[in-house]
């Protein structure tokens, strides 16, 4: 095996998904031992059952991921990419019940982290963290300030599961992608952040808490996905060149978004008082999630760009869904130009009082989508009907019943539809809650 080719060895021993996997080859195989310095990539992972075997045995300063990092990291030359993290416990496990004062995994301690990042800075492109929260959630860590310090070619950063300071830290201008995730920031309006981060083009804040009244002020921002567990009063977006925006909240009293070129809007939120918003000139497709999406649709104005609409009811604890209602005539008033429309299983909740209203033709629509629980057959096939006898220009009609439901009632629902409708297109599926779509037919 020393014969192998060295571009060969090299392509090996990038192809470990576990860099761990590195540190044994190099006592195994003195070939891998002399290439590895050229690897340019290194990704170790420590997992969650590793640490809860040490719990039980005496606690040590220097676990054997800081060691066999250190042992890899001092050892290359070049490196582009960084990837270390330790597997943190499920999220509905509480945290304070687990007593933990050491940092042998507390990644984003700067200590551990000058003994390897000014080395290996100089080429870095890439670099992620994903602490152990257990460590690192009681201790605030200055690594951002580090980093800046240091990693003046960095191109994408992620940082998961600590708490980060905004002290002291330089503006990254090579940054164009950033993720924190389950991060404590000490920024409750995002105004250090938005100098310390001038050039991003891509941002995802998912769970990031500390926040107020939280604005997003990037200039290059272009695609930004951004899930809050905290309730800011308000939320501003201010990002002239932002293209694509999931924005996932709770309960705002103010949300205002000045992006003049967004094509692509995901929001889902459980209320909001007031929904601001400069001009939506661009956008194309838009998704919203929300207990009463009738409030939801009453926020906004017409806009003649959306091709494409889908509408999510959320599950609210102690709230009923279906006190509210929208009619086709709202849509189309909302949305003139749509040509594609998505109902998730719960809008059917809402949109079933309107089913009376028979007048007037939804013109523009070519395709519609359905998720369909199929509680009572008969109406589910009388609001399929509406749907059908109201936007007459349908082209194409995807419907898919949940898996739960029994395979006769099913089939005669679909052979009842395509008899009724033989001149549309249609396309059958199977459903449910945190599977993918399975699709059976495409006739």
């Amino acid at each position: 095996m020393d014969e192998l080719p060295q571009d060969l060895v090299l392509k090996i021993l990038s192809g470990l998904d576990d860099s761990a996997d590195v540190a044994r080859c190099r006592l195994a195989w003195r070939t891998f031992n002399a290439l590895s310095p050229e690897l340019r990539f290194i990704s170790i992972q420590w997992p969650l059952q590793k640490y809860l075997e040490s719990r039980s045995s005496v606690p040590s300063s220097s676990s054997p991921l800081k060691r066999t990092f250190l042992n890899l990291v001092s050892n290359l030359k070049e490196l582009e990419s960084v990837h270390i993290g330790a597997e943190n416990l499920p999220l509905d496990v509480s945290h304070a019940d687990v007593e933990d004062n050491g940092d042998d995994l507390y990644l984003t301690d700067v200590g551990f982290v000058k003994e390897w990042l000014p080395a290996v800075s100089g080429d870095l492109k890439s670099l992620s963290i994903s602490d152990f929260w257990v460590q690192s959630s009681w201790r605030r860590s200055e690594i951002l300030s580090m980093i800046s310090e240091y990693c003046h070619n960095l191109r994408k950063l992620v940082l998961k599961y600590t708490w980060l300071s905004v002290e002291n830290v330089n503006p990254m201008t090579m940054l164009t992608a950033l993720t924190l995730e389950y991060i404590k920031l000490d920024d409750k309006h995002l105004t250090e952040f938005n100098k310390c981060f001038p050039n991003l083009e891509v941002l995802n804040l998912i769970g990031v808490r500390g926040l107020m009244v939280p604005m997003i002020e990037l200039l290059k921002l272009k695609t930004c996905h951004w899930t809050m567990t905290d309730s800011p009063f308000i939320i501003n977006i201010i990002a002239p060149n932002l293209i694509t925006l999931k924005l996932e909240c709770t309960t705002l009293d103010i949300l205002y978004v000045d992006a003049l070129i967004l094509s692509h809007f995901h929001l889902a939120i459980h209320h909001v008082r007031v929904f601001a918003f400069k001009r939506f000139d661009n956008l194309k497709t838009l998704w919203l999630e929300c207990p009463r999406i009738s409030s939801l649709l009453s926020k906004f104005t017409r806009i003649e760009t959306v091709e494409s609409l889908t509408l999510e009811a959320r599950e609210s604890v102690g709230e009923a869904i279906g006190r509210s209602e929208f009619r086709l005539d709202d849509l189309h008033f909302i949305f003139p130009n749509m040509t594609s429309l998505c109902f998730n299983s719960r809008i059917w909740s809402e949109f079933r009082r309107s089913f009376h209203d028979w007048g007037g033709v939804v013109g523009r629509l070519r395709t519609f989508r359905g998720y369909l629980l199929m509680a009572d057959p008969g109406l589910t096939f009388f609001l399929v009907g509406y749907v059908l006898y109201r936007c007459v220009n349908l082209e194409e009609v995807s419907l898919l019943i949940h898996r739960d439901v029994a395979p006769f009632l099913s089939q005669v629902f679909i052979i009842e539809c395509m008899s009724r409708w033989p001149q549309v297109k249609w396309r059958w599926g199977v459903w449910a809650e945190g599977m993918e779509d399975s699709w059976i037919t495409n006739e």
